[in-house]
């Protein structure tokens, strides 16, 4: 975690070419020298399917359930439907949402392609998809896409609040389908249906409702951006809206917002390290002293203004509420394995006048954008952040890397 005076707290350290733009219908084919199977055509209207040459299945990896290994199957190529957008997948990383999929710790339907923190690379619109949309993200362009994937006209969405999109969670979260509540992923021999965890990142294409995307511009690598969609994306959720974090508060992010005083909680040195070039101005590790009563120490015993629970654990959830001062906030982003309860002292909650605030994401049409920009201006340094980089085939080393905790920072897969 990270606490700090006027401060906040982090329970971890840090949890191709352009091309031009085409319409083409589906109407002609021809063979790859690898025996691909690829589409070209003349152009048709604008309700048609706006396409660059794709080809007619791809590899994805998949995997079908607890204890059994991470397959690479060839699959049909996903279809986009109105306002989806096709995207060749350049960079995913490995984050533990993902994790607590694989373990059995998060119910997910499966089979299922995990994955969903991605860039990558426009290839094709689907049919009756809105010219502003086409218009915004034109074959070739690059685009990094945010893990919580907004209708864009629900209750919620209607309200500005799309980190709380209803279809999101019911269809995505729950179904491992998009909106329609169909997949777009389908084995190529056998059409067996395969979900999706968000966009299914984990292949060479995916497919992802237009307002999860946001442009990436051509100063900033895709694998390093990967992050953006989901490790930063959260963390600024958490800072901007349910922290609402102000000049005087603190976290790494958050010196975005005029924090001034960060305070890294973990378990490893090498974390609160990483923590440190990210601007901590305190560092506690857990296992070597009494974190709540060090911060306490160190905010002249009042605790801090804010503090942000990563992990999800039942004492670490406690550790964030205790560790805050009266009036403050405690914000939890962490997902508590196997669906865990945290206990709360509810008089040091009503007398002490605690928030606790539950926080999943930031909000992809207003935050990824701005953090595209804050991007750009250097302010996350997305190369620190980054520390281990991966091959498409090694998706499962990187896993068991991120449960061994051999990753100090982020892994990511590249599909390039």
């Amino acid at each position: 975690m990270a606490f700090c005076r006027s401060s906040l707290l982090l329970r971890k350290a840090l949890g191709g070419s352009s091309r031009r733009v085409a319409a083409a219908a589906l109407c002609s084919s021809y063979r790859s020298s690898e025996g691909r199977r690829w589409y070209s055509g003349e152009p048709t209207s604008a309700a048609g399917y706006h396409v660059n040459t794709v080809p007619s299945y791809m590899t994805g990896s998949v995997f079908w359930e607890k204890d059994k290994p991470i397959t690479y199957e060839d699959f049909e190529m996903p279809r986009p439907k109105a306002n989806e957008v096709l995207i060749k997948t350049k960079a995913c990383g490995a984050c533990h949402s993902d994790l607590h999929v694989i373990r059995g710790d998060l119910k997910f339907p499966c089979p299922c392609i995990l994955g969903h923190e991605i860039t990558g690379e426009v290839v094709q619109h689907g049919p009756q998809t809105d010219s502003n949309v086409i218009q915004r993200y034109p074959v070739g362009s690059k685009v990094v896409g945010a893990f919580i994937m907004p209708c864009g006209s629900c209750f919620y969405c209607s309200r500005g609040e799309d980190d709380l999109c209803e279809p999101f969670f019911a269809y995505n979260r729950a179904k491992g389908t998009l909106y329609d509540g169909e997949t777009r992923l389908f084995l190529r021999n056998s059409r067996k249906p395969v979900y999706m965890f968000s966009m299914g990142g984990l292949a060479e294409y995916c497919v992802m409702p237009a307002n999860g995307l946001t442009p990436l511009p051509d100063t900033l690598p895709y694998s390093e951006s990967s992050v953006l969609g989901c490790a930063v994306f959260t963390a600024y959720g958490a800072v901007a809206h349910a922290a609402e974090v102000k000049p005087g508060n603190s976290i790494a992010i958050s010196k975005a917002f005029g924090a001034t005083e960060i305070i890294a909680v973990d378990v490893q040195d090498e974390k609160l390290n990483t923590a440190k070039t990210f601007g901590a101005t305190h560092s506690i590790n857990a296992r070597k002293e009494d974190a709540v009563a060090k911060i306490r120490e160190l905010t002249d015993g009042r605790g801090v203004d804010i503090a942000v629970d990563a992990l999800g654990g039942p004492k670490t959830f406690q550790q964030c509420i205790q560790s805050v001062r009266g009036g403050g906030k405690a914000v939890m982003i962490g997902l508590s394995p196997g669906g865990g309860l945290g206990e709360v002292d509810i008089i040091q909650l009503v007398r002490r006048k605690v928030k606790v605030i539950g926080s999943y994401g930031g909000r992809a049409k207003t935050d990824l954008p701005r953090l595209v920009e804050l991007a750009e201006q250097g302010i996350f340094n997305l190369e620190s952040a980054v520390t281990r980089k991966y091959k498409f085939e090694e998706a499962a080393k990187a896993f068991q890397d991120l449960d061994n905790k051999t990753i100090i920072g982020r892994g990511i897969i590249e599909l390039m």
